[in-house]
Parts: C-alpha cells; sequence; structure tokens
C-alpha cells in the first residue's frame, strides 16, 4: 500500500508490528482507537477518512494491506 492512504470504500487489514513503548501518548491513542491490543494483532477496518487519518499518523507501528 502507499505511504499516504486516502479514503475509500476498500477493507483494510491492520496489523501492529511494533511496540508502543517510546510512542507519544496521541500514537497510543491512535493504536487503541484502531482496536489494536498488542503486537502481531490484527483488525479489519474500512477504509473511511477517520480510519484512514490514525494509519497515517502512526505508519511505521502497523502493516496494512487490502482485505479480501
Amino acid at each position: 500500500m502507499a505511504k499516504n492512504l486516502v479514503a475509500s470504500d476498500a477493507k483494510l487489514e491492520i496489523t501492529q508490528v511494533k511496540s508502543l513503548i517510546g510512542a507519544t501518548a496521541s500514537q497510543r491513542a491512535c493504536v487503541r482507537s484502531l482496536g489494536l491490543k498488542g503486537i502481531g494483532q490484527s483488525v479489519v477496518r474500512t477504509a473511511d477518512a477517520v480510519t484512514v487519518g490514525y494509519i497515517n499518523t502512526v505508519r511505521h507501528l502497523l502493516k496494512v494491506e487490502e482485505a479480501n
């Protein structure tokens, strides 16, 4: 996926791949609001404007793929 995602109707599989240790409070809040609680956990979300904004904020902690 591109570095900066844009909102669409696509489904995204979002996986946390790095720890939140050392992350700022706002980065922790973004990851938590995506529904991720730990490394290796994945969620499927629609690529709406809010979700895309969260992903773009913490993309260095996540792996994002298009879900089937």
